[in-house]
């Protein structure tokens, strides 16, 4: 069978299509990108980001710009495809723990699992196993995971606020000793000046987050970034709007969260609940 020929001569590779057509687009209209921004109303960053392949935006900005471009449902198409590319995962979250490294402050909602940065090695060991590492790669994926929680014994570490749904704590490891010390590490770190440790209790009922694990980063000159995950796929999210959707959702929730001294009480609770024998 003849090897196919591509059709055209754009690019195959779906995030670098996406930027490859809104720059096309632009260019074809005859606009500045700052004439752009100005007749959308998206900041003209964000837009330059779209064409140079560095961000993907958010869904709204592919349909403002398919109704602006009069190309119903083509941009948004393209960006679904970028989005859902595994390629796109991997490049996200590279990304994701760069602007980490860099934030001066960070706050959590885990709906599944205790943020990695206060993992202790037990847990984070068997949470990555249960994805389908072992050997080798299991103990490399361990030891990345636990060099995340030097940024918070630095010399000015950030501030980080986690809140942790009821369900994360019940969840007991196949290792019941591990398990405890899990419990124990997130009591201490709660200790910590620079770190507030709150529980979302079952009683709390229903909340804007459910099914979202999400973080958000505070960067130098007042920018926040989000980055949401599930068990599938994790999404880097820098326009502004849908950052401010996630946060007043959050925000709305850390309302019905435990106090930081409540929260320490209930997991002490929990703790007291735990088999000292792994095998009980």
């Amino acid at each position: 069978m003849p090897q196919r020929r591509a059709v055209t001569s754009r690019s195959q590779e779906p995030r670098q299509r996406f930027a490859e057509e809104v720059r096309r687009l632009r260019e074809e209209r005859g606009v500045s990108l700052r004439q752009l921004a100005e007749q959308l109303g998206w900041d003209c960053s964000t837009l330059g980001k779209l064409e140079r392949g560095q961000s993907l935006g958010s869904p709204e900005v592919a349909q403002a710009l398919d109704a602006y471009y009069c190309t119903p449902g083509l941009l948004l198409a393209l960006w679904e495809l970028a989005v859902a590319d595994p390629a796109q995962f991997k490049e996200q979250y590279r990304r994701y723990m760069l602007l980490e490294s860099e934030a001066t402050s960070l706050w959590h909602f885990g709906v599944n699992c205790v943020h990695g940065m206060f993992q202790t090695r037990g847990y984070a060991r068997e949470l990555i196993a249960a994805g389908g590492h072992q050997g080798a790669t299991l103990d490399r994926q361990v030891e990345a995971r636990l060099g995340r929680a030097a940024l918070l014994g630095a010399t000015e570490p950030p501030r980080f606020r986690t809140i942790l749904y009821e369900a994360v704590l019940r969840m007991r490891l196949r290792d019941g000793q591990a398990w405890r010390e899990q419990l124990e590490h997130l009591i201490e770190s709660g200790d910590q000046s620079n770190i507030i440790v709150q529980v979302l209790p079952f009683s709390a009922g229903p909340f804007g987050l459910d099914s979202t694990e999400v973080t958000f980063l505070g960067l130098l000159g007042g920018r926040t970034v989000a980055y949401t995950e599930n068990a599938h796929r994790g999404e880097l999210i820098e326009e502004a709007s849908s950052v401010e959707r996630l946060e007043l959702a959050y925000d709305s929730m850390r309302d019905l969260a435990l106090s930081p001294a409540e929260s320490r009480k209930f997991i002490g609770r929990i703790l007291e609940e735990a088999p000292c024998d792994p095998s009980t």
